[in-house]
């Protein structure tokens, strides 16, 4: 809590910090359908999921699922995604199946992505979380944005990395988290 001292012309007080800031181990998405950060401790507010020139073989969306001690959570995500070639609708983009990192008609083969999503928790008695995107591909200079969200059974313990048909293969990059509570 800060207070202004006009008689010095300065900020006095101390900073209230929120819980520590922990990251996930780094994994590589050369290879396999899917990429999972798990066993993820409870108390979570907020997730950053990052990825660093993610590519696959296909054209499918790169998607964020979310879950808990049942598993991967892979329907019931509301929200919409545009781009810079316009808005889609979220059937149009199957936004249902996770939180899209990647407008579909932004995707192309050899597309290369970079950026963030964030997750923030809205309510522990429900467990919905809500989601953002910004994420550009640095072969097209294109950019997508998103905004979600996402009730689970119970408490989130895991984040994964897939793509709309789960059958796309990485060939490229990095995925990782960053969390606190």
């Amino acid at each position: 809590i800060f207070q202004y001292d006009s008689t010095s012309s300065r900020w006095r007080g101390t900073a209230v910090v929120g819980g520590i800031i922990r990251s996930g181990t780094v994994i590589a998405t050369t290879s396999g359908t899917s990429w999972d950060h798990l066993s993820l401790p409870t108390g979570i507010k907020h997730i950053v999921c990052s990825i660093s020139g993610f590519s696959t073989n296909g054209t499918s969306a790169p998607i964020i699922q979310i879950g808990d001690s049942g598993g991967i959570e892979t329907t019931g995500y509301s929200g919409s995604i545009g781009g810079t070639t316009g808005a889609a609708a979220a059937t149009a983009d199957n936004l249902s199946a996770g939180f899209a990192l990647v407008q579909s008609t932004l995707i192309a083969a050899g597309s290369v992505f970079h950026g963030v999503l964030i997750l923030s928790l809205v309510d522990s008695a429900t467990n919905t979380w809500s989601a953002i995107s910004n994420v550009g591909d640095s072969t097209t200079s294109r950019i997508s944005f998103m905004g979600g969200s996402k009730a689970l059974s119970a408490t989130l313990d895991r984040v994964r990395l897939t793509t709309t048909n789960g059958t796309d293969a990485g060939d490229a990059g990095s995925f990782n988290i960053l969390y606190w509570t």
